[in-house]
């Protein structure tokens, strides 16, 4: 019978059995919790913190780029891209036509992005606001629009080479954008929040902001009326001459500072679809040339500095110069260029009794290298590399050309050439530099582009620039002495480069341009490198014109825009005249 003691027995053993089963599953729980609350309580509070917690980068404002004066150059605005949704786009072939039309791109190219196969893509980035409300008004299924910084330069191409330019997520690829990347770049800053599954910030959660310190502001050395004088002139030079191009540098030679580097033809940074690679160089600070006659500015000022001659000092000039035996047997050159040792003027004449400064008048080839052969080799040398050539200037500017000297010692006719212009190469901005020493009364200043960074607190940290002596006063005021007759001689070459009401002193240079893997070609570069006023020089202007197919002399295609730029120069900074 169930009643019994044995069925009492069985259900006192039914309730043990469920109260053990009972007390292990509660021990079972309790070391769970146990193990959650308080061995691994830590580590699943970081996990929890971390599946709720979101970061967002908060990007820094890139720094504004100013001229002088602080008139904006490069500035930072709020565009929009263009992006779809391919998933609740509706007839996208006529949705790419609409999108090509407003946004002025290929059709062809929208409509691929399209049908790409991803959800979501990139149609157009950084559109301007206007454009982008076109868009925006079409209300056109699956297209959406977001705001996204865009870099803008609002003088268009000018001084394009010297700003650069960014690439679309604000990287500085070339120029000063490049050069001054990291400090124009700022540093990013972000949130940190706490996020729910339905994708809202939990509002007693962890909320931590870090803010975006903005980039520093660029305050450069150019003057933007006077880049506007220089690249117009310059245009005005292609135009005359058929040029292939005109590059000017405008050089305070007190301070090193550079009021205009003009690189013509240009390019528009705001979109440069339609240019090519090689009109973003800055031809200035890169490209290099021999530059011919104007190089004898430092032949001519080395020789005076170590008193190998004065400017009375008198040679016995021929028309022609043979310094390796037997090269000028039946050669004669009319442009006077260096033909394997046998060097020429530029016209023939009788052998003369020429002075030092009729030789600089007169822009002797021949008379310049037995002035050098007076003052020697190793000054020669000395005072090239003291001047700057055959080194970077240190100008704040990326992929600086050092140019290139050829001094080999055993080289019989390295040292000739290379006191008429020939066996050394140069960049404008070498040159504009060498003649800023001899304006500076004989001290050379490093050429800069930028006069002070502006950090985000408004920190001011300026530009100290290099300096060192190069000649002496007496030998610089000779030097202007000189080069001021070449352009007011009627004898000089650099008649053209008269400026009305003021006085100038400066050179011209003529040399057959020089093609790596050709040698020597048919074209010339030409160029014109001065200053003024001549007695207290405020302004070194140095213009190069490479290949004119009209006038193959710098006293004839460089010397007039030399005087126009630095005419409107020495007015625009308001130097009065100092010529009747």
């Amino acid at each position: 019978m169930g009643g019994g003691p044995g069925g009492r027995r069985s259900g006192r053993g039914r309730l043990l059995v469920v109260a053990v089963v009972i007390l292990l599953a509660w021990f079972g729980v309790g070391m769970r919790l146990f193990q959650l609350q308080i061995v691994q309580a830590a580590d699943l509070k970081e996990m929890g913190l971390e599946q709720r917690a979101k970061v967002k980068v908060l990007a820094a404002e890139r720094g504004t780029i100013y001229d002088r004066d602080g008139r904006e150059l490069a500035i930072t605005v709020q565009g929009k891209t263009i992006g779809a949704d391919t998933k609740h786009l509706q007839q996208p072939t006529q949705v790419a036509e609409l999108l090509a039309v407003t946004l002025g791109l290929d059709q062809a190219q929208v409509l691929a992005t399209l049908r790409s196969g991803r959800r979501w893509v990139t149609v157009a980035r950084q559109i301007d606001a206007e454009t982008a409300a076109q868009v925006e008004r079409l209300e056109l299924p699956g297209i959406y629009s977001y705001p996204e910084a865009m870099r803008v330069y609002p003088e268009g191409s000018l001084a394009a080479q010297v700003l650069g330019f960014v690439d679309p997520d604000g990287n500085g690829l070339e120029g000063l954008e490049y050069r001054y990347d990291k400090q124009l770049s700022g540093t990013p800053g972000e949130v940190r929040f706490e996020q729910g599954l339905d994708g809202n910030v939990i509002p007693q959660g962890q909320y931590d902001v870090r803010p975006a310190i903005p980039g520093s502001d660029l305050v450069t050395t150019i003057d933007r009326d006077i880049e506007f004088i220089a690249e117009r002139e310059c245009k005005a030079t292609l135009e005359r001459t058929e040029a292939e191009r005109c590059t000017a540098v405008v050089l305070d030679p007190s301070t090193g500072e550079v009021l205009a580097i003009a690189v013509v033809p240009g390019f528009d940074p705001n979109d440069r679809s339609a240019s090519t690679p090689d009109r973003w160089v800055n031809w200035a600070v890169l490209g290099t040339y021999e530059p011919g006659s104007t190089e004898k500015l430092i032949t001519i000022a080395a020789a005076l500095e170590e008193r190998a001659v004065n400017a009375a000092t008198t040679f016995e000039v021929p028309d022609v110069i043979e310094v390796v035996d037997g090269a000028c047997e039946g050669r004669f050159s009319t442009a006077g260029d260096q033909i394997n040792g046998c060097y020429h003027d530029a016209e023939r004449h009788p052998t003369e009794i020429l002075s030092v400064k009729d030789i600089v008048t007169r822009s002797s080839n021949v008379g310049t290298i037995l002035i050098g052969q007076r003052l020697g080799d190793s000054n020669l040398a000395r005072y090239i590399d003291a001047f700057g050539l055959g080194r970077k200037t240190g100008a704040d500017v990326p992929g600086e050309s050092t140019g290139r000297l050829n001094l080999d010692p055993t080289c019989p006719s390295c040292f000739a050439s290379a006191a008429i212009g020939y066996a050394v190469s140069v960049t404008p901005l070498q040159m504009a530099a060498a003649y800023g020493a001899v304006a500076n009364d004989g001290i050379w200043v490093q050429p800069h582009l930028v006069r002070e960074l502006v950090d985000g607190s408004g920190v001011h940290r300026p530009i100290a620039p290099e300096e060192r002596r190069v000649v002496s006063v007496d030998t610089a005021r000779v030097m202007r002495s000189l080069l001021r007759n070449v352009v007011e001689s009627s004898e000089g070459t650099g008649g053209k480069a008269r400026i009305p009401g003021y006085t100038a002193a400066g050179k011209t240079g003529t040399a057959r341009k020089f093609v790596e893997g050709e040698g020597y070609t048919d074209d010339y570069v030409v160029s014109f490198v001065g200053m003024a006023p001549a007695s207290n020089p405020r302004i070194v202007v140095a213009v190069v014109v490479d290949s004119p197919k009209v006038g193959s002399s710098g006293g004839r295609v460089a010397a007039p825009a030399f005087s126009k730029i630095a005419e409107d120069t020495l007015h625009r900074l308001g130097v009065p005249p100092d010529a009747s």
